[in-house]
């Protein structure tokens, strides 16, 4: 949520901001500032009448001491028609109050100077690429063709038991997820993330804190008897930790990392670009994320991208980095780089990990804070990143490196898989 002092601060900067992510409800920031007036002409009527009443009861005092009953009597009046005033301007306000709030949650995050202006995913801009894209044989497949023939993934029942889109893992496909998750945690807790396997359902005040409400709702799996949400990302439970906390300068960075399955409706999606693992509806991913004093959130974010692409390094996979246009950005976003690997069997490059931040936005809505050597209390920034989102990993990984023997696995996951060869 925008910090409201900033809007009042520059508006019509504000709308500019929001221009590059191609937000066209930017009359929403003159509601903001109206009912924001209002707030204040409330606050200050309530403050001025009960100010009334403070001094007012103390006169009552010094007249009965002095023995003016009958002045005291007046004056006991007055406070009660005072008294009178406050409950209907607490009403109002608290009306007020409501209804600046829902507006403001309307607002997305502004983007950072640094994302470049466009529209639509063909104007991200390509930071840099890294890895060799294989030469694949002449027979080569496309991983869902490889995941029947090694028998490792079976989507026919897992749609039996749920439904497409729900993939059950068997064999050394099982393995191969269990060594994924495990190496990536590791890497994770060696670079000085602490571990944290938190719930897989959060309540409404989580999924409002990191800002899947109310702009995703329609993409995550609900509970109504509950009222609780299936997460999307453990990103929501893992930030959602801090909040409604203050914290000590000298806490800062946090740093957490956590593996959970992610549910994710993926309403209207369709065709050739979902097919296999491409896009399903239940996956695995290990998620990254970071508090930080506000004046690092910058350096921290490239620290973390630097850290995704250590990890895609390790598994000797083609990839490139893509900073995200303002209009392909998330609503929470400052700033967004996307990581895609190179598929060589099906010749397009596949989306596996997001790193963004999201400055003050969502520790604003959680009021996670910190307070500096001078007392002073600030929003923290919030960060965080996927380290990595397993099936397109899982994909790439068959694809690009099938050949007659199986499937070779890059040396990082020898150990954690028990072998080198997916036959």
């Amino acid at each position: 949520m925008l910090q409201l002092p900033v809007i009042r601060q520059n508006p019509n900067w504000v709308k500019e901001r929001l221009a590059v992510k191609f937000f066209t409800e930017t009359g929403l920031v003159d509601t903001i500032l109206l009912l924001d007036d209002q707030r204040k002409k409330l606050q200050l009527e309530f403050d001025t009448n009960q100010a009334k009443v403070n001094s007012t009861s103390k006169e009552i005092g010094a007249l009965m001491a002095k023995g003016q009953r009958e002045e005291a009597e007046s004056k006991k009046q007055e406070v009660a028609a005072l008294k009178s005033t406050l409950q209907p301007i607490t009403e109002k306000l608290g009306e007020i109050e409501k209804q600046l709030q829902d507006e403001l949650v309307k607002l997305p995050n502004l983007p950072s100077e640094k994302v470049p202006e466009g529209r639509t995913p063909a104007d991200n801009i390509v930071v840099r690429e890294g890895g060799v894209k294989p030469q694949l044989p002449k027979e080569a497949v496309p991983h869902w063709d490889l995941i029947k023939k090694l028998d490792i993934v079976d989507f026919e029942t897992g749609a039996k038991i749920t439904g497409s889109g729900f993939p059950l893992y068997k064999g050394k496909g099982a393995r191969l997820q269990r060594a994924l998750i495990q190496y990536f945690l590791d890497f994770n807790t060696a670079a000085g993330y602490t571990e944290y396997l938190p719930p897989f359902m959060v309540n409404e005040a989580s999924a409002y804190g990191t800002g899947q409400l109310p702009d995703k709702e329609g993409q995550m799996y609900y509970m109504p008897a509950d009222n609780f949400y299936m997460i999307p990302t453990s990103e929501v439970p893992v930030t959602n930790i801090y909040r409604d906390e203050i914290l000590k300068e000298t806490d800062l960075p946090v740093k957490m990392t956590a593996y959970s399955p992610c549910f994710r409706r993926e309403a209207g999606s369709f065709g050739k670009d979902v097919r296999g693992l491409n896009r399903v509806h239940q996956f695995d991913k290990v998620e990254i994320v970071q508090l930080v004093h506000p004046d690092n959130s910058y350096a921290v974010h490239e620290e973390m991208i630097n850290h995704v692409e250590k990890l895609l390094n390790n598994l000797e996979l083609p990839y490139r980095i893509l900073a995200l246009c303002g209009g392909d950005m998330s609503f929470t976003s400052a700033l967004t780089y996307d990581f895609e690997v190179y598929s060589a069997a099906q010749e397009r490059w596949l989306e596996v990990s997001s790193v963004s931040n999201f400055e003050a936005y969502q520790t604003n809505r959680m009021k996670i804070r910190f307070k500096d050597e001078k007392g002073k209390t600030q929003l923290v920034h919030s960060l965080n990143g996927s380290s990595l989102a397993l099936p397109r990993i899982m994909a790439c990984l068959l694809e690009n490196n099938q050949g007659p023997e199986g499937i070779k696995l890059p040396v990082a996951l020898h150990h954690y898989f028990g072998g080198d060869l997916i036959s």
